[in-house]
């Protein structure tokens, strides 16, 4: 462990702030990062209160309007320089994600290989920053839309992407000319350090000025409820529960603000009796196992058909009893531990709720005492009806419920009946079920695929959902659009001032 926080410079106490220099508060609190592996202290922070959250933001505020003024391409090979830096470190980074937030080596470093692919997008993006041209109604007028980077954006980021959803939101902001600060996870705070020194050797040596990539690590109740209501961030991309995106967005929207909110899923995959089950079963068993069923798009719900049913559960259960639950830093391991105990208490209350619901646990469910640390369970499998209000829920945790249907009609209203709408997936190779879940009365959900897995997105598709889950996209396609403010022009190259809509004004 040593080696990894020395190669990323993390030190035994760190300070919470960062505004091009260091920053922390005596009257912040100590913070202290604990491995979910272990138990084990990794590192600690002195965190910003009031005084370094200000610093941060103003300083913020006054490197924006230098920023601003760098052409897009320029600060696009800001970006790809970042990402240069990142590859660099890939591996150290990725490792710290594994101890800090509990996930397998492979997932920590394809999170890091995340952050690296969308610097090379927003590094095109840069140069693809583009207005359209529309015809004016008025003879000689010339009429356009332009795009104006937005200001300081906020990035309030979850426990169990601490690195990918930031570098989503960060380097498209960069490329846009926004500037950015970062309000990590308490749960995760050592890898944003790690990323800002990463990052901030790039922004050094070309001279971009202080405080266009900010931090503040500190408490909630001060730090996280400033941060919402500050009118000089107009732009929070916000990610987690939906019970606290619903308080986020209600601030944010009371100050006419801008959001984006990614927040819950209860995502589902159909298997349909015409689908390939081997692939079905495979894919299954990553999307609810992967990140120890912690990601927001991992599969909690499967909806199977009646022929096929028994087959598909007797192979999820023989593949179940095959994971290996371990330490996440060591190869073979599968399954790390949760993400702290307080999460291992939250999934053993969903499944008294599930058997007073009259679910059926059919594998797994169980703590693990004989571990390094209390975070420790076994996957679990849970035969249910999409009704019942605990299936209606996201429980973050590896539990998967499965739910048999009999027509693809009923499939669709199942998959679509929960409040969230993030991930969804249908595997199937008959041409008409996967047209008709592809259509308009198909999936509600603002992520539906064919023979793939609900998790594992690619970052050159926008992300996010609707409903519950927030509506909010982010990485690919149009989602920079967010980061910037739209004008529309009207230049008038004649000697005449005609009016719109054909109206006179007097003479």
């Amino acid at each position: 462990m040593k080696e990894i926080l020395d190669s990323l410079s993390i030190d035994a106490m760190n300070a919470g702030g960062f505004n091009g220099t260091w920053i922390s508060d005596e009257n912040g609190g100590v913070l202290e990062s604990v491995s979910p592996i272990d138990g084990q202290t990794i590192a600690k922070i002195q965190q910003v209160a009031s005084e370094g959250y200000e610093k941060v933001i103003s300083k913020a505020q006054e490197a924006f309007e230098t920023w601003r003024m760098v052409p897009a391409p320029k600060r696009g090979e800001i970006v790809r320089q970042i990402g240069l830096e990142l590859r660099k470190h890939k591996d150290e980074l990725g490792a710290l994600v594994s101890l800090e937030m509990g996930k397998i080596r492979a997932e920590g470093g394809g999170e890091v290989q995340e952050m690296i692919d969308i610097a090379d997008f927003a590094v095109g993006l840069s140069r693809q920053l583009c207005g359209i041209t529309m015809h004016s109604e008025r003879p000689m007028h010339r009429m356009y839309e332009q795009w104006h980077p937005l200001g300081v954006v906020g990035v309030i980021t979850a426990f169990n992407f601490p690195v990918a959803v930031w570098a989503w939101n960060t380097m498209l902001a960069l490329a846009c000319g926004d500037a950015v600060v970062w309000k990590p996870s308490s749960q995760t705070p050592l890898t944003a350090i790690a990323c800002m020194k990463i990052a901030d050797k790039v922004l050094k040596a070309n001279k971009v000025p202080d405080g266009v990539l900010g931090l503040v690590i500190g408490r909630g109740s001060v730090i996280g409820n400033t941060f919402v209501k500050d009118t000089r961030v107009p732009l929070i991309s916000f990610t987690g529960s939906t019970a606290q995106g619903k308080k986020v967005g209600e601030i944010i929207g009371g100050r006419l603000g801008s959001s984006i909110l990614e927040l819950g899923g209860n995502n589902a995959i159909i298997v349909s009796q015409h689908g390939d089950i081997d692939m079905a079963v495979r894919t299954i068993l990553f999307g609810a196992v992967g990140t120890a069923g912690q990601r927001c798009t991992s599969t909690r719900r499967i909806i199977v058909h009646e022929d096929v049913y028994d087959d598909v559960l007797s192979r999820l259960v023989k593949g179940y009893k095959s994971i290996k639950i371990g330490n996440p830093m060591e190869d073979g391991i599968l399954m790390g531990p949760l993400v702290n105990r307080a999460a291992v208490e939250d999934m053993m209350k969903a499944l008294d709720i599930i058997r007073e619901q009259g679910g059926n646990i059919v594998v797994g469910g169980e703590e693990l005492k004989d571990y390094p640390s209390d975070c420790y369970v076994t996957p679990c499998i849970v035969e249910a009806k999409n009704e019942w209000p605990i299936v209606q829920e996201e429980t973050f945790a590896p539990i998967l419920y499965i739910i048999k249907y009999k027509t693809i009609e009923e499939a669709i209203e199942y998959q679509n009946g929960v409040p969230q709408g993030l991930s969804s997936s249908i595997f199937t190779l008959n041409l008409k079920e996967a047209e008709l879940f592809l259509s308009h009365k198909g999936s509600d959900c603002g992520i539906a695929s064919v023979n793939i897995s609900t998790s594992g997105a690619e970052i050159g598709g926008a992300f996010g959902g609707e409903k519950e889950t927030g509506g909010g996209r982010e990485s690919g396609s149009d989602s920079w659009k967010q980061y910037m403010r739209r004008q529309t022009n009207t230049i008038n190259w004649s000697d005449e001032l005609p009016l719109a809509q054909g109206i006179h004004f007097g003479d």
